[in-house]
C-alpha cells in the first residue's frame, strides 16, 4: 500500500468493517441518510486489526504529541480504542461523557484528570466533530490542554475541519473516506456507477436522499 490511510482502509474492506448500500441507504445517528457505513465495532472482533490499529494509533500519538500524559476517549464507541492506546503507550485513560451524568456524582469527566495535564483525544471517527468540540470544551474548562485529536477514521467533511480549525485542535486519522472509496472501486466492492452516488452524497451528506 501506498499510504498509511490505504494500508488501514484495505484491513477495513477485508474484514467488512465499511458497507455500501447505495439503493437501501442507512440511517446514521446524525439523522442523516448515507450509503456508506464503518461499524468500527466489527474491528475489535478481529485481533490482528484490532493490534494493527493500535499500534498505529499508539505511533501516531507517540510521533506528534510526545509531551502527552493522558489519553482520552471521546465517545463511548471510541473507548476501546483509547484504552488501547493509553495500554500501549503507558498513560492515563479517561472518558468524556458528551453530557454531565444525571445521576451517582454527575460527572462528565471519568477517571482522574489533574491540573495543567496534557491530553490527546482519540475518536473512533469524525463525522460532524460535535463530540470532539464537547469533549475539548470539557477538559479545557478542567484548566487543562488539548494537544491534538487523533481518529480511526475521518469523514474529512467541510464541515468537522471547519469546526475543529475553529478552535484550533490539530487532528489526525489512520485512514479517511477518499482512501477507503478509492480502494472499494479498485476491489471492485462498488461500481463506478456507485461511487458517483457516494460522490453526490459526499458533496451534500446533510440533505442527501437517495
Amino acid at each position: 500500500m501506498d499510504t498509511l490511510s490505504d494500508f488501514i482502509a484495505s484491513k477495513l474492506l477485508k474484514i467488512k468493517a465499511v458497507k455500501f448500500q447505495i439503493n437501501n441507504p442507512f440511517t446514521w445517528g446524525t439523522g442523516w441518510s448515507s450509503p456508506i457505513y464503518f461499524d468500527d465495532r466489527k474491528v475489535l472482533s478481529y485481533p490482528a486489526t484490532r493490534v494493527a490499529i493500535k499500534l498505529e494509533l499508539a505511533r501516531l500519538v507517540a510521533e506528534k504529541y510526545p509531551d502527552a500524559e493522558v489519553i482520552a476517549g471521546v465517545t463511548s464507541s471510541a473507548i476501546p480504542f483509547a484504552i488501547m492506546v493509553a495500554d500501549e503507550l503507558g498513560l492515563p485513560f479517561i472518558y468524556i461523557h458528551s453530557e454531565p451524568k444525571d445521576h451517582g456524582f454527575d460527572n462528565m469527566i471519568e477517571g482522574d484528570l489533574r491540573l495543567h495535564q496534557k491530553v490527546v483525544l482519540i475518536e473512533n471517527q469524525i463525522i460532524t466533530a460535535a463530540n470532539s468540540l464537547k469533549v475539548y470544551e470539557a477538559i479545557r474548562q478542567n484548566a487543562c490542554d488539548v494537544l491534538g485529536l487523533v481518529a480511526l477514521f475521518d469523514y474529512s467533511f467541510d464541515l468537522s475541519k471547519k469546526a475543529l480549525t475553529q478552535i484550533n485542535l490539530e487532528h489526525t486519522s489512520l485512514c479517511d473516506y477518499n482512501s477507503i472509496v478509492r480502494l472499494a472501486i479498485d476491489q471492485k466492492l462498488i461500481s463506478i456507477a456507485d461511487s458517483k452516488v457516494l460522490d453526490r452524497w459526499y458533496k451534500n451528506p446533510e440533505k442527501w436522499k437517495k
